[in-house]
C-alpha cells in the first residue's frame, strides 16, 4: 500500500486518517487483480486501464466513487445500509462502520461490467 502512503499521511484526524488506510488496505487484499493509483489527488483502483473504485476524504465522511453506474446498480442497498449519496459518490461517514459487504457489491459489479471497456470512464 506504498502507492497510498502520501495521501495517507496527509489526512490530519489519526482517525479518518486509520478508517481510510483500512478501506485501502481491504480493497487491495480483496481485489488484489486491481491495480491501485493515485490520479487527481486521490485513491483509486483499475483493472486493465478502466476505473473501477475511488475514494476521497471530507471533514464528515469517506466518499466512494463507483461510477453512476454503480450508484444505480446498489442504490436500494446504499440506502438500506443508511448512506448518502449522489448520482456519482457514497458518502460513509466517519462515525459509522464501513459496510464492507456494500463495497464488495460494487467492486465486483464494476469488474464483470466494465471486463470489456476499453476507456478509463464509461462511455
Amino acid at each position: 500500500m506504498e502507492i497510498f502512503a502520501e495521501f495517507i499521511a496527509k489526512i490530519d484526524n489519526p482517525m479518518h486518517r486509520e478508517r481510510t488506510e483500512e478501506v485501502l488496505s481491504w480493497v487491495a487484499e480483496k481485489f488484489p487483480n486491481l491495480e491501485p493509483k493515485v490520479a487527481w489527488n486521490q485513491p483509486m483502483f483499475t483493472d486493465h486501464g478502466t476505473f473501477i473504485i475511488g475514494f476521497s476524504v471530507a471533514k464528515q465522511h469517506m466518499a466512494v466513487a463507483p461510477e453512476k453506474a454503480g450508484i444505480l446498480r446498489f442504490t436500494a442497498d446504499i440506502e438500506q445500509a443508511g448512506y448518502d449519496h449522489t448520482k456519482e459518490l457514497v458518502r460513509m461517514p466517519w462515525n459509522r462502520p464501513v459496510d464492507f459487504s456494500l463495497l464488495e457489491k460494487m467492486i465486483a459489479f464494476n469488474i464483470l461490467d466494465k471486463a470489456d471497456c476499453s476507456t478509463f470512464w464509461r462511455k
